[in-house]
């Protein structure tokens, strides 16, 4: 919109003899490159005006048209964050696909509501966070091991996979016009990060080099080489005793110089404040925001650069044309976005709000669960299910959760299907579908619920009537208010998307409405608030925090009936640090494990829906559950209440089919011991219950396959600190996993034939590897069709076995395909001791089929042959 009047004023201004001599400035003529916009753009502003622009939030500077703008947006797995959007599954379950083209599809669908989300802001003047074109995914770092919780958002732990997945998302996001961005994507956490969780702030990550550049680094190379990434962010930790944003080592020297990366960087939130605050390598801000920005960090997610900056140039700690380097950047990323150029130049700018949340994509979301789903187990052919069970009973804490369904860094599904509803609409009209959800996810006794619009209303609406004020005793008027819909979430704050939020701003706020609850009893309301806050009901204080200044939970009972409406007052005080507030509620009058076992005892089949919710798991959480820890978990098995309940419900002599839902590997050895079906959802997205339900009776065959190793307990593996691989993920796990990386089962069968390899090839040439894939089953699937080198004769230790090709497809019954394979000498080669790819002569294993050799199950089968290597020679692109 700024862009088209800046334009009419020159068109207007050209027009009248007042104006003969005046000429648009440089950066607002189209026809000239970007990069000479920009140098005429920032040569136009003061030292201020360019450290202004170097925040995530860049102030507004009227004087040279130049609007406000927030770069802070997500997308992990849909646009996050800005209301109603499409919520793909998490992204460790579109790793569970395997499927490259669908991943591009979904991206290209992710950027399309992006512009759809943002012009449409753009035109209602709203530039607050997440309404911007610069995504800060996707997450590419390597999940090595299954405690960390942020795991869910990377795509497993294996570099290649990662790669060939970040690539083809970078893709998606950023387009293929010529001239414009789509979106920016920023491929993160850069370079060595994956946990502890609540050490991450001071933490030192140290490996050897042949990790460092055989695990760690080749998804960021494959998406800033390949798929051009135009930004990527750097991490809060420390690598080998530098701070991830300001290392020249990292971001000089192999990023800008060895992979010629030419886009910005941008820190981690808090990051740069870490550099000086937590990691001591530097003692005040000042000094630490001149060595982000000299070692190539140009924006800073925080506060630090503005003032610290200009109080750096002032001592000399750095210079202005410094500062300018990281300044052309950022702007060379909003000019290629099109936010200087008339919309009509910008073929993205046309999209319309209409193409935000279609139904078209929620087919796409539906397509992506169902690949996603892996069939762990199915003894007997328990799967599928049939359709005309007199009786199913769905019980399990995440049967009918819409935590589950979403995970982290999601936005709002306008509708959404849980699995129990998935089973509903599926069986016929005569089969009785009975739900009791057992237990919590974590802890004994009465069941933990989110409080959401389901018993809230304000004025005939659901949800509660939201008043926020600048300041911290709710004084004056509002300047932002809405009938906050409440949608079930861990945190009302971020849930309600209220404008100008960020860490620094101090804001209050109140809710208000009426509570209604679905039976009369006894209930335990919990409060969990980072500052203080007030709950009242029917203006009596239920629970009150007015000293807290760092978070607490309290809770209290409260005799409540059926059919009355009480009123409700919630009073929360943002000061400092990221805002957190929610409410929980228990019915303390029933014993819900007893209850669930006898409802399930007559039914047909029980279908166990349990595991996790991103509200176990996550980024820098306050869990104190046994097994979890500041969104890590300290043990990798089912919680020890729902391992209760489950064993409760195997002795019924019913049979059950267990359906894991969680971002990471559990290990359910019991399970896999007793219970003859076991189903991996992950977090499935709004579509989720569908696509069970579709696997679950057979209208759509699983072809997922693990994205990790699924082990029988942390005792098979090193201390969750130690970031060296020997003995991690299948690469160097030599140990009996309880499910391999790779696996998944179908409900037809695979064969493979016909494995061609050269016997011999040259160093540096590339061998072309072919295979015949047949269904031998009765019904349709995929198969996913998985290439592992092995190097026989290596010099240094290198992988067990290494994925280097894959390629999901679509066989009848009885069809056939040959697929085509090409390894490149980068895929067949090895890092030596000093950081370079060599490929050695000797002898390799070529091994392609259904799994990973050695695991595979009775659905699939691999071949292998060998292919021998003369002469050697380093890789180099």
């Amino acid at each position: 919109m700024r862009s088209i009047i800046t334009l009419l004023f020159f068109i207007l201004c050209f027009s009248l003899p007042a104006c003969e001599k005046a000429a648009p400035p440089d950066y607002l003529n189209p026809e000239l490159s970007i990069e000479k916009r920009v140098d005429d753009l920032v040569s136009r502003m003061t030292l201020e005006e360019k450290v202004s622009q170097m925040l995530d939030q860049a102030v507004a500077i009227p004087r040279l048209n130049i609007p406000e703008y927030n770069w802070w947006n997500e997308c992990l797995h849909g646009v996050a964050r800005a209301g109603e959007a499409t919520v793909f599954p998490q992204a460790i379950a579109l790793a569970a696909t395997w499927n490259t083209d669908l991943m591009g599809e979904l991206a290209d669908v992710i950027s399309t509501e992006a512009r759809a989300k943002h012009h449409e802001a753009v035109r209602n003047g709203d530039f607050s966070r997440y309404k911007g074109l610069t995504f800060w995914s996707p997450n590419i770092n390597i999940f090595r091991d299954p405690r960390w919780g942020r795991g869910q958002e990377t795509y497993g732990e294996d570099p290649y996979l990662t790669g060939r997945m970040g690539v083809a998302f970078v893709k998606g996001l950023q387009g293929d016009d010529p001239t414009y961005f789509k979106v920016v994507a920023t491929p993160k956490h850069y370079a060595v990060h994956s946990g502890p969780e609540p050490d991450r702030h001071h933490f030192d990550a140290v490996t050897n080099v042949r990790d460092f550049y055989d695990t760690y680094m080749p998804a960021f190379e494959a998406c800033v080489r390949e798929a051009d990434a135009y930004s990527v962010m750097c991490a809060y930790n420390r690598y080998m005793g530098e701070a991830c944003c300001g290392a020249p080592r990292l971001i000089q020297e192999i990023l800008r110089d060895d992979w010629g990366f030419d886009g910005y960087i941008v820190s981690d939130c808090g990051a740069v404040r870490d550099i000086h605050e937590n990691h001591k390598i530097k003692k005040t801000a000042p000094e630490a925001a001149a060595l982000a920005v000299k070692s190539g960090t140009d924006l800073n997610c925080g506060s630090v650069y503005n003032p610290a900056l200009l109080e750096a140039v002032k001592k000399g700690l750095i210079t202005e044309a410094e500062i300018d380097v990281s300044v052309k950047r950022l702007f060379t990323a909003r000019f290629k976005l099109g936010m200087f150029d008339p919309p009509e130049m910008v073929p993205y700018a046309q999209i319309p709000y209409s193409e935000n949340d279609t139904e078209a994509h929620r087919r796409l979301s539906l397509r992506a669960a169902r690949e996603s789903i892996v069939l762990l187990k199915n003894s007997d052919n328990r799967l599928p299910l049939k359709k005309e069970l007199k009786k199913i009973a769905v019980i399990g804490p995440t049967a009918d959760s819409y935590e589950m369904l979403i995970g982290n860094y999601s936005g709002t599904p306008s509708t959404y299907v849980t699995p129990l509803e998935g089973i509903k609409n599926k069986v016929s009209g005569n089969t009785e579908v009975v739900y009791e959800q057992g237990c919590n996810l974590a802890k004994t006794g009465p069941i933990t619920h989110t409080l959401s619009s389901e018993m809230l209303s304000f004025d005939g609406a659901k949800g509660l009537k939201l008043e926020c004020f600048k300041n911290t005793d709710m004084t004056g008027e509002p300047y932002f208010t809405k009938v906050d819909e409440i949608p079930r979430t861990e945190n009302w704050v971020y849930g309600a998307g209220i404008p100008g939020l960020n860490r620094e701003s101090e804001l209050s706020l109140r809710w208000h409405g009426t509570i209604s609850v679905p039976q009369t009893g006894d209930y335990n309301l919990t409060v969990k608030g980072n500052d203080n806050y007030r709950l009242t009901i029917d203006g009596n204080v239920l629970l009150e925090d007015a000293d807290n200044d760092g978070g607490s939970t309290r809770s209290n009972h409260i005799h409540l009936e059926k059919g009355k409406t009480y009123e409700l007052k919630l009073e929360y005080v943002k000061k400092q640090g990221w805002p957190g507030l929610s409410i929980e509620w228990e019915f303390m009058n029933v014993d819900p494990f007893n209850h669930a076992v006898e409802v399930a005892s007559d039914s047909d089949v029980i279908v166990y829906v349990g595991g996790l919710t991103a509200q176990l798991e996550g980024e820098e959480m306050r869990v104190d559950y046994d097994g979890f820890k500041g969104g890590d978990r300290t043990n990798i098995q089912l919680p020890e209440v729902q391992l209760d309940l489950l064993k409760a419900l195997h002795a019924t002599g019913k049979p059950v089919v267990l359906v894991l839902t969680s971002g990471s590997a559990l290990a359910v050895n019991w399970a896999n011991e007793h219970i003859p079906a076991i189903v991996q959802l992950w977090y499935p997205g709004e579509e989720g219950g569908t696509a069970l339900a579709d696997v679950l009776f057979g209208d759509y065959n699983p072809a997922g396959r693990l994205p990790v190793t699924f082990y029988k307990s942390v005792d098979q593996l090193p201390p969750f600190e130690d970031y060296n691989m020997t003995g991690r993920t299948y690469r160097y796990f030599e140990d009996e996993p309880l499910y391999a990386f790779g696996y998944g089962l179908s409900y037809t069968t695979f064969n493979y034939t016909d494995l061609t390899v050269p016997e011999r090839a040259e160093a540096g040439d590339n061998v072309d590897v072919t295979v015949r894939v047949v269904n031998t089953g009765a019904v349709a699937g995929d198969e996913v069709v998985q290439l592992y080198v092995r190097d026989r004769e290596a010099s240094v230790p290198v992988p067990i076995r290494s994925l280097q090709g894959l390629k999901r497809i679509h066989l009848e019954p009885g069809e056939e395909k040959e697929i085509t394979f090409t390894l490149t000498p980068k895929n067949l080669s090895l890092v030596t001791d000093d950081g370079r790819r060599l490929l050695e002569s000797g002898d390799f294993e070529i091994a392609v089929g259904g799994a990973l050799p050695g695991t595979e199950p009775a659905t699939t089968a691999v071949v292998s042959t060998d292919l021998k290597i003369d002469g050697e020679a380093f890789y180099v692109d």
